[in-house]
């Protein structure tokens, strides 16, 4: 019941949205922009420095911030297998329900609660501010 037992849950249970969300944003760079980049001269890692990465850095940060997200409202597998120890392994979702259990925690639960919309919103800023950005950069109109 350590931090990195609390690190691995969430890792262990991102996961598979993660690579999935990665996946398909580098299955959607053109193969030919590669190819011309190849043909060009570019090495591998140079392919994947200035062509891949860039075109598929929304698709990146969304699996980032997804997996984020499915970390931090993972009730379950949290308190299965790392318990609820607070100040060690206690996460958002653990200390609301610790809060809701005590006797007048409502207020601290509502607050908590408030903490987490917060949270999700500033992601669902961040994530559009990135997406703008990315598409100025590689010289798109932003959608």
């Amino acid at each position: 019941f350590t931090f990195r037992g609390a690190v691995l849950v969430a890792v262990v249970m991102a996961l598979p949205l993660m690579v999935r969300a990665i996946r398909q944003a580098l299955e959607a760079v053109d193969g030919g922009l590669e190819q011309a980049a190849r043909t060009l001269g570019a090495g591998r890692r140079d392919v994947y420095a200035s062509v891949v990465v860039p075109l598929a850095a929304p698709g990146l940060l969304s699996g980032a911030v997804l997996g984020f997200a499915a970390s931090l409202g993972e009730f379950g597998a949290t308190i299965t297998f790392v318990s609820n120890v607070p100040g060690e392994t206690q996460t958002l979702p653990l200390a609301i329900y610790a809060a809701l259990q005590t006797p007048g925690g409502e207020a601290v639960a509502a607050r908590l609660v408030a903490c987490a919309m917060a949270l999700a919103v500033a992601a669902l800023v961040l994530a559009q501010w990135s997406h703008t950005r990315m598409q100025r950069w590689l010289g798109r109109s932003p959608a």
